[in-house]
């Protein structure tokens, strides 16, 4: 059985995450909007790691299913997307 405060710590991170993701989102939608090349590269950017991170987030959830910890998935998930969210968002200030 997981710990009721896990979920809540969780839940925070995901809080986090999504007011992240809004501000790489609206800083990758300015940069796209100037259609330069630079625009261009961040498109091919923001896909490629997309998939990635996807790649790493199956790996994640395989590696736990096999373990027999399902459970552990959802946090270490959420954990891998804030860090490449927070990645960005320092990135795209710069």
């Amino acid at each position: 059985m997981t710990d009721p405060l896990s979920w809540f710590e969780t839940g925070m991170q995901l809080a986090r995450l999504g007011m992240d993701m809004q501000i790489v989102m609206a800083e990758r939608m300015s940069r796209l909007a100037r259609g330069d090349a630079a625009a261009g590269v961040e498109a091919v950017r923001m896909v490629t790691e997309k998939a990635l991170a996807l790649g790493e987030a199956n790996a994640h959830l395989v590696a736990a299913a096999a373990a027999g910890h399902i459970e552990r998935a959802g946090p270490e998930i959420v954990a891998l997307y804030s860090r490449k969210v927070r990645a960005n968002r320092r990135r795209l200030k710069r």
